[in-house]
């Protein structure tokens, strides 16, 4: 675990150091994925039942790679009543959320006559990744697939990958809940590549949104063009901005909460009081071993960690700013004036009864947000994703006369003479 202090004389030297660490996988999967691509392309379902076989050891036919309505039946009947009603809260509270986000067609007319506007109209068809490997994340449906429903996308189609052919009971709850009724049990580069280019039993669609490991990762980077995504996924990411008015366990708890997500995640804690610092880094060590995932937060945090003391909170929205993290909790006193001041986060928790874990599940805005410091251009998943905007103008004959002369001599002057005949043909007549 790193430890930093802006009053240091090597302080920019070492954030530098910092913001430059490369948590992403240096695996090299880019011939692996075009070669995946390229199989599914050319063989369709042939090759994604042989990649089914050998990555998730299972044997599949062209009738299994769909997962039956009974099956999703089945699997929603066995999830407890109260972890039910659970998934219910947190997709009644994501829908209302992006409900709120649709927005309005814009018409209007100027005073030359142009009548102009913008019309917002789904996507067809999207495709959704869901994980199945080392977890599961039913979450992680209700955020992908409830904004599409929402923007009204008339199909949505999700892969899941099923290792040993096992299905993950809540997975599937989570696709009924969020309406989603084409569920496939294939994973990996082979699903990415299934969705953007369509095979036999798997339409194309348009989309492609949900995240994976490093192969999918890389899928949708190929597939980009065919088919849009959301975004390249990257190792998840918090920065806690906290004083000493908090209880130095729970933000240890907030910290290790990012970090038990993959051993490449990230947690910072920034904060203005070094004895504060202190004795959260010693509830990071005591809480760790109670964890089940304490290998993966422990490597996380002692690769990745790190506990930034400042002078005052100037410097910490500098910080922030230049570190654009997927997360960033406001653990203050008076989080609002802070955060007026921040320009680049993923999705901001403020104050210290709303921690970032409350934003996975339950809370309603989106928790697929970009990683890796894209927040600097980047946001979070919503219904704009789903949706494309079209323009339209139509004009009357005197409003062309008036605005369509600047049109022709500026296609003149740019070369482009049909363009400018056939605006001037129908001047003055």
């Amino acid at each position: 675990m790193i430890r930093l202090r802006t009053a240091d004389a090597s302080f920019e030297a070492d954030f530098t150091a910092l913001l430059s660490q490369d948590r992403e996988t240096t695996e090299a999967v880019n011939r692996t994925v075009a070669d995946i691509i390229a199989a599914v392309r050319a063989q369709g379902d042939t090759a994604v039942i042989d990649y089914t076989s050998r990555f998730d050891r299972q044997t599949l036919t062209v009738d299994r790679l769909r997962i039956s309505s009974a099956e999703i039946d089945a699997a929603t009947a066995s999830v407890p009543a109260e972890l039910a009603a659970s998934l219910d809260l947190a997709a009644t509270r994501i829908e209302a959320f992006h409900r709120a986000q649709l927005p309005r067609d814009l018409r209007m007319t100027d005073a030359a006559g142009i009548t102009m506007g913008m019309r917002w109209t789904p996507l067809d068809a999207v495709g959704l990744y869901v994980p199945g490997g080392k977890a599961a994340y039913p979450s992680s449906v209700l955020m992908n697939a409830l904004p599409a429903r929402t923007a009204g996308v008339a199909r949505i189609a999700m892969c899941v990958p099923t290792p040993d052919g096992v299905l993950n009971p809540l997975v599937l709850a989570a696709a009924r809940r969020a309406g989603v009724t084409e569920v496939y049990r294939i994973g990996g580069a082979q699903a990415v590549a299934a969705l953007a280019w369509g095979t036999a039993c798997i339409p194309p669609v348009d989309r492609i949104v949900g995240p994976g490991n490093a192969y999918v990762a890389e899928a949708k980077r190929q597939v980009f063009g065919r088919v849009g995504i959301d975004n390249i996924a990257g190792p998840s990411e918090v920065v806690v901005l906290a004083d000493a008015d908090n209880d130095p366990r729970h933000i240890a708890v907030d910290l290790l909460a990012q970090a038990e997500h993959d051993e490449a995640a990230q947690s910072i804690l920034i904060t203005d009081d070094p004895t504060f610092g202190d004795a959260v880094a010693a509830a990071v060590a005591a809480e760790l071993p109670t964890l089940p995932r304490a290998a993966i937060a422990g490597a996380s945090w002692q690769a990745n960690g790190a506990i930034i003391v400042v002078q005052h909170w100037d410097q910490a929205v500098a910080l922030v700013d230049r570190l654009a993290p997927e997360h960033l909790q406001l653990m203050l006193r008076h989080p609002d004036a802070v955060f007026a001041r921040v320009r680049h986060a993923g999705a901001v928790f403020l104050g210290s009864f709303c921690p970032e874990a409350i934003g996975d599940y339950v809370a309603g805005p989106n928790h697929v947000l970009p990683t890796g410091r894209t927040a600097r251009f980047a946001s979070g998943l919503s219904v704009f994703d789903f949706l494309k905007r079209t323009t339209f103008v139509s004009a009357t004959r005197a409003a062309l006369d008036e605005v369509g002369p600047a049109a022709v001599a500026l296609a003149e002057a740019e070369g482009l003479h049909a363009h400018a005949r056939s605006v001037a043909l129908r001047l003055g007549g």
